[in-house]
Formats: structure tokens, C-alpha cells, sequence
């Protein structure tokens, strides 16, 4: 196994250098969120956003809110208590102010949860107000026009200035569900309506989940316990099906979109044409090997023509909708892996490919948009490393790129509309947060607020970063290894391995503390050693390291995590007699499996709400990589853990949410139930009135829990 050092990150050495050494110590309620202390060792990016002309960047840090032109002088500090006192008294305290839209340096629109209020910072007066009737959310608030689509229930609505609201869509039957995200958040998609960009029409999606069998959820906490059971569809059986209508405010009538047969297949990422006639659709069939995008008449609903079509031999997953050009409005662009990379591409409206716009091994993570020429693009991109985030302006002519950002690290941005200034929110692995206003054309900048390191004073330990290569040899995988406090080396010591290991994950980066989750400093002052790596099938690589998983889920993923282990058995410090393994979700399917199907490596493992047989697993994941059940039997059944069971040697504790409606409960008792057929012996614990996450107070008690396991056992 070819093993590089790819560079040591001594986070001990740059805290001694601003002599910050301190014997204080770290408690759950200071690393955990929900725990009374966390947010005030948080590391919280100063928020912020362009007026509506996009001359002033307005910023909120703390109670603080700043006015900055776009040269980077300050012109004027108020605070939000000052927004908070302008607004009507009953909804001063539950007003989120730090979301603010705002549409001059002295008046926005703030969302209070039921209203957006615009508020004149000024005169402390509201000028106008948009509210939601009772029970409304999913709130699509449109600032320009002052109009917001919500959910009632699964009933449809829309709110405006001034004006009573308007139900768009009822549910006369139970399953009727109309404006709210479908798929299962699948696709990029995180909601259900969509906005023309006059806000004179809406596109929402209906969703019909009659055909869906019913899966059974219990909430104990009455005397008498009640059902309350989601509409669940498992792989290989009936998914729910959808349509897309289209609301006419003006003359306050719906069309649906004729999309035709089968009705079995996913419309994803909706996008309006720049004049509101028209509508794109990213159609993909149900095996999601093969995707249309189809233009449609927002005014009939009649299909215009297919642009395009894209196929790939494992998957097709369209994650971002088409993006318009203001100066060519019948040009638009298009993200697609088809090269290996998730890269741009421009096409007209009648679907001709005109450029590849972006090109290289390596991938788009964000488009932010064209400069006012579009003669360039700006965009979010793995180029510098997939360690780093950088951004780069993009020539549209001949895809030559520039670095604009400067440190590597995790940097986002926030273009101004003409994107000549840019806001950059930037981490690396010793700096916590820092926003800074820079000029695009000269990279002058001005940093705007700094956050270098929230846990001065605790003791903490060193993080280094090691380079090792995959199970098959082809890529090189970045694991990160925290070091216990007051590290040793002429010690041994136990090593707990967290693990995620799924699709679209990345775990390990060049962001603040590398990553990591700073309880799991906690367990490093206890004197383990924490070690985390991104296998096959994680983000940032390109399309063949992504789908090295398809049909055979947590195999290769397996094989690289083994990868990890012979790099920390080859450390004379590690006890490799003492090596456990922790995670959730996938990586809780991860650690049962390792502990399982790897038994002579670890002794102690930790699975919270894991995946247990894909068969139990919803359709849209489980079926894009895993394929349908009755076309990849064999699959499904050699990563079944339930059939290995009576492999266990170490010490496993499950952990699971009784109203998981993601990983449902059933995955963990059945593995509970084999163990119990086969005499085998595991722990288990159950988070009664928890779904698929234990948030909130409660997940103080969870991390507890499983470094308490760790104590005892490894």
C-alpha cells in the first residue's frame, strides 16, 4: 500500500505560538449542539446580503448590523434591536432578524414565522406587511413583488400586500399533497413551489401518495400511544407520483403541465424561461439512467419540445435547474457529470449545445452567475484541491480560469448583481470564520469580521492530515487524525474510527478544526485517537470515484476504510488490539458492516439509525444505487446485514429513533430480532420521539452515551 504524508497541520504549535495554552477542559455542553454552552464556542460566519440595486453590502454580526459600499467604507452602524423595536410588540421576540431581506440600508423585509414585515429601520415604523393564515409554512416569499406562496396543511395558498389570501389548491382527499418538496428531498429539491420571475405565476408541484402503502409510526408520548403512519416507498415497490401545475395570479386559474406516460418517473428541477411563458423540466425515468429536459407552455401546459437528453450506465442525477442569461434570455446554462466532472455547459432554448463552459479534472461546486458583459462566469470549484473550495471567474468565450480567492480553505461567496465586489465567507483548519468585501477586478479586500479561534483557552489536541490510497489504487483518499491531548508517542492508544462514507458526503476538508466535530475533541481529552477518511463514493472526486458503489453498496467503501486501518496499525502509537467505530445514517449501515464483516479489527462499535437491508430503503436513493430489487437480487442480499449477524465478536450498540421516517425503525429490529434467533449478544438503545436526527437537548445525552460506550468497552 503506497502511503504519503501529505502534510502535517499542527493546531497545538499555532495556538502555542499566540500563547493560548490552558489545562481547561471541554464538556458536552460545550461541544454539542443543544448544549447550554455550544453556540458561545460556535464559530458563527457573520450573515449578510446586497440591497436590491446591489450597491450596499449590509452585514449582521451579533447584535451588530453594518453598512459597507462597495469600496469597503463603512457608512453607518445601527443594531437589531433597533429592527426588532420597529415591529409590531407581539412578534418582537420570535422574529428571526437575523433573515432579513433587505431592500435599502434602512428598511427590509423580516420574517417573523407567520408575517414579513418591511420594516424602516428609521422612523421604527412597518411599512407593509405580507401574513400567512394560521398553521401556514413552507413559506416562498417573493420580496420584489411582496407575495408569498405557503402550506396550510396540504392545501396550497398565496398571501400578498394589502390583499386577502388566496387558496390555490385544495386537498379534498387525504393524500393530496400540493406546494411541498416531493421525492423525498431528492434531486436537489427542497421545495414546492417555484416563482415566475414576475411572480405573476406560481409552479408547484402535486404530489399523489394514495398509491404508496402505508408505513406504521407510533408516538408514545400520549397515555395511550397513536399511529401515525407516513406514506414509505421501499425500494422496488410503488412510489408516489407527481404533477406540475401552474397558477395565473391575475386571472386566478391552474393549468397542469401535460407530461404524459409513465407517471412513474421523477420532474425534477423546475426552472421558469426569463418572459414567465414557459417552463423547463429535468424528467428522469425511474431506473434514473435517463433524463429529458422537456420545455413546456406555462399558458396550455403542452409540451414544446425535448432540448435534450442525457444517459449514463449507473446513474443520472440532475441536481441544479437551468440558469437564464439577462443579456440573451433564450440562452441558458446546464450542470451535468457527462465529461467525469460536474461541469457548465450553454445551450439555446431550442436545445443545442453551444459551449462546454467550464472543463478539467475537476468539478463545479457552486455557479454564481455572469458579470453584466456575460463575457465571464463566476463559480465555486474543486480546482485548487478537493480539500479547498475556491472561487474563479470563467472566460465564457474560452473557459480560461482565474483564481479570485486567495488562502486555501473553504471559501463561499456572495456576489454583488453586477459582480464587480464580492463578499467572501472563508475557513481553513485554524481559522473559524472570516467575511471579507473584495473589489473582483483589483482583489483589494476588506475584511469585515474575523473569527480565528472560538475555544481559546481549552486545552486541545494536535490534528494532522495523511494522504492514502484507495483499496484499488487509483485515487488518493485524505484521512484526518486527531491526536489525543497531551499526545504521547511512546504511548499506545485506542483509536475510535467515525465514519459517514456515503454519496454527497465529504467529511474530511480544509475548513475549520479539518472538518471535525468538536465533540469528538472530548475523546481525544479522554486519550483516544479520532481518525476520519472519505472513501469511494463521497463527493469532490469526480463520477468514477462516486460511482464505484453502484449495485454493491459498502464494498469498496469497506475496502478503503481497511485502506485506513493499515495506516493507523503501521503508527507505533495506535493499539491496534483496541480499535473501534462509530456513525450515522449510512455510517451507521458503515459501522455495522465493518464490525461485522471485519471482526478481527474492531472490538467496540456505535450505529446510530443505520441502513440494514437496502430493500427497507426508499426508492429514489436505494434505487439509484442499488437498482431495482428484482434486477439486483444478489446485491441486495450480499449487503443484507442481517445475513451476518452471527459474525459478531465485538461489543455493538444500535441506536435508533422510534419515529425515524428515514431510516424507519424496522432496519434495527430486525437486526435486533436475528441476533436475539441466533443467541448472538448486542446493546441497543432506543430515542423515543426522535426521527432520523436526536437534536435538541437530547443529543447531549446521545454523544454522552456513545463516548460513555467507548469508556467502557474500548
Amino acid at each position: 500500500m503506497m502511503i504519503k504524508r501529505c502534510f502535517w497541520l499542527f493546531i497545538t504549535l499555532f495556538w502555542a505560538q499566540n500563547g493560548l495554552f490552558s489545562q481547561k477542559s471541554l464538556s458536552l455542553d460545550d461541544v454539542v449542539p443543544g448544549g447550554k454552552n455550544y453556540y458561545r464556542y460556535y464559530p458563527r460566519q457573520a450573515s449578510g446580503s446586497f440591497t436590491a440595486q446591489g450597491d450596499l453590502f449590509i452585514q449582521m454580526t451579533g447584535d451588530s448590523v453594518f453598512v459597507w459600499d462597495k469600496k469597503g467604507s463603512k457608512l453607518f452602524l445601527t443594531s437589531t434591536k433597533t429592527v426588532r423595536d420597529a415591529l409590531p410588540a407581539s412578534v418582537k421576540q420570535s422574529a428571526r432578524i437575523s433573515d432579513i431581506r433587505w431592500i435599502s440600508p434602512s428598511s427590509g423585509w423580516v420574517n417573523t414565522g407567520k408575517c414579513f414585515y418591511l420594516v424602516d429601520v428609521a422612523t421604527k415604523q412597518v411599512v407593509d406587511s405580507v401574513c400567512m393564515l394560521s398553521g401556514g409554512s413552507n413559506p416562498d416569499f417573493d420580496a420584489s413583488a411582496g407575495v408569498a406562496a405557503y402550506t396550510v396543511g396540504n392545501d396550497l395558498f398565496i398571501s400578498s400586500k394589502g390583499g386577502a389570501p388566496v387558496r390555490v389548491a385544495h386537498s379534498i382527499q387525504e393524500h393530496h399533497i400540493f406546494g411541498q418538496a416531493v421525492y423525498r428531498n431528492e434531486f436537489g429539491i427542497n421545495k414546492g413551489t417555484f416563482w415566475s420571475p414576475d411572480a405573476k405565476k406560481l409552479a408547484y408541484y402535486f404530489m399523489d401518495e394514495s398509491m404508496v402503502d402505508d408505513y406504521p409510526l407510533v408516538d408514545i408520548s400520549t397515555r395511550i400511544a397513536v399511529a401515525k403512519p407516513i406514506k414509505y416507498p421501499m425500494a422496488g415497490l410503488k412510489s408516489h407520483q407527481v404533477k406540475i401545475g401552474v397558477y395565473d395570479v391575475g386571472r386566478q386559474t391552474t393549468i397542469y403541465l401535460n407530461t404524459g406516460e409513465p407517471a412513474d418517473r421523477f420532474f425534477t428541477n423546475i426552472a421558469w424561461t426569463p418572459d414567465g411563458n414557459n417552463i423547463l423540466v429535468a424528467e428522469v425515468n425511474r431506473d434514473q439512467n435517463h433524463m429529458k429536459m422537456n420545455l413546456y407552455d406555462a399558458i396550455t401546459g403542452n409540451l414544446i419540445r425535448t432540448l435534450f437528453e442525457e444517459t449514463d450506465q449507473h446513474w443520472i442525477e440532475p441536481s441544479h435547474p437551468a440558469v437564464f442569461l439577462k443579456n440573451n434570455p433564450d440562452r441558458f446554462v446546464w450542470q451535468s457529470k457527462r465529461d467525469g466532472y460536474n461541469h457548465l455547459y450553454l445551450y439555446d432554448i431550442n436545445g443545442r449545445m453551444l459551449r462546454q463552459l467550464t472543463k478539467g479534472e475537476w468539478q463545479v461546486t457552486q455557479f454564481y452567475g455572469f458579470d453584466k458583459q456575460e463575457r465571464n462566469l463566476f463559480v465555486q470549484s474543486t480546482q485548487g484541491g478537493y480539500l479547498n473550495r475556491h472561487i474563479y471567474r470563467v472566460s465564457a468565450k474560452d473557459g480560461k480560469t482565474i483564481r479570485l480567492s486567495n488562502e486555501d480553505g473553504v471559501h463561499d461567496a456572495l456576489f454583488s448583481n453586477d459582480m464587480s465586489v464580492w463578499v467572501d465567507y472563508f475557513t481553513s483548519i485554524n481559522i473559524a470564520a472570516r467575511t471579507s468585501l473584495i473589489n473582483t477586478a483589483t482583489s483589494n479586500a476588506k475584511v469585515l469580521s474575523e473569527v480565528v479561534n472560538p475555544l481559546n483557552g481549552f486545552d486541545l489536541p494536535e490534528i494532522k492530515m495523511v494522504d492514502i490510497k484507495s483499496a484499488d489504487g487509483l485515487f488518493n483518499l485524505t484521512g484526518r487524525v486527531i491526536l489525543p491531548t497531551d499526545f504521547d508517542a511512546s504511548k499506545k492508544y485506542p483509536v475510535v474510527v467515525y465514519v459517514y462514507g456515503g454519496p454527497h458526503s465529504q467529511m474530511v476538508t480544509n475548513s475549520w478544526l479539518g472538518g471535525a466535530q468538536t465533540w469528538m475533541f472530548l475523546l481525544a481529552q479522554k486519550g483516544y485517537i479520532v481518525f476520519t477518511m472519505d472513501n469511494r463514493g463521497t463527493d469532490g472526486h469526480g463520477k468514477e470515484f462516486e460511482q464505484a458503489i453502484h449495485r454493491r453498496l459498502g464494498e469498496c467503501e469497506m475496502a478503503d476504510q481497511m485502506e485506513g486501518i493499515k495506516y493507523l496499525k503501521s503508527l507505533p502509537y495506535v493499539d491496534a488490539d483496541r480499535i473501534g467505530v462509530n456513525g450515522w445514517s449510512y455510517g451507521g449501515f458503515m459501522t455495522t458492516s465493518l464490525m461485522l464483516r471485519h471482526n478481527d479489527v474492531f472490538k467496540v462499535g456505535v450505529a446510530g439509525g443505520p441502513v440494514i437491508d437496502w430493500k427497507m430503503y426508499e426508492i429514489m436513493y436505494g434505487e439509484r444505487y442499488m437498482d431495482h430489487p428484482d434486477e439486483n437480487p444478489d446485491g441486495y442480499e450480499k449487503n443484507n446485514l442481517c445475513n451476518y449477524v452471527t459474525d459478531l465478536k465485538g461489543r455493538l450498540m444500535l441506536i435508533h429513533g422510534d419515529e425515524d421516517p428515514v431510516v424507519v425503525w424496522q432496519h434495527s429490529l430486525r437486526f435486533l430480532q436475528e441476533a436475539v434467533k441466533n443467541r448472538v449478544q448486542l446493546d441497543y438503545f432506543v430515542y423515543p420521539g426522535h426521527e432520523h436526527n436526536v437534536l435538541g437537548p437530547d443529543r447531549v445525552h446521545l454523544i454522552g452515551k456513545i463516548i460513555r460506550y467507548f469508556d467502557d468497552f474500548l
